[in-house]
């Protein structure tokens, strides 16, 4: 067995598997911080079970959402919707622009015809 098969056998094993478990437990903590932080589950292999799951943990997430939602008195302190988690293929949602005083003020000034 060639070493590049022998590398694509390992990359290839689910991330549970002993392996890359004892590959994780020999890592040091700082390149496992490194790895945590430019995560991209988006690129990983899920498995339809992993699939279902995230699916279910969204749709609970949402329905806590909606139930905190109708139960706060102010609109003003509704929480934002719950971000879906992230899956393979899939990329993160872009934030909406939110509106501030100053775009406000000047959306209303073209709309009343007063471009300068």
């Amino acid at each position: 067995m060639s070493w590049r098969r022998l590398r694509v056998l390992i990359q290839h094993l689910p991330p549970e598997s002993a392996t890359w478990t004892a590959l994780r437990n020999a890592a040091d903590p700082a390149e496992l911080a490194e790895q945590a932080e430019k995560g991209e589950p988006e690129k990983g292999r899920w498995s339809q079970t992993e699939q279902l799951l995230a699916l279910v943990a969204d749709r609970v997430a949402h329905l806590e959402w909606a139930l905190w939602s109708v139960n706060i008195e102010k609109k003003s302190q509704r929480p934002d919707a719950p971000e879906p988690i992230r899956r393979p293929g899939v990329k993160p949602r872009k934030k909406k622009p939110k509106l501030n005083t100053n775009s406000a003020d000047r959306l209303f000034q073209l709309i009343q015809g007063g471009a300068e």
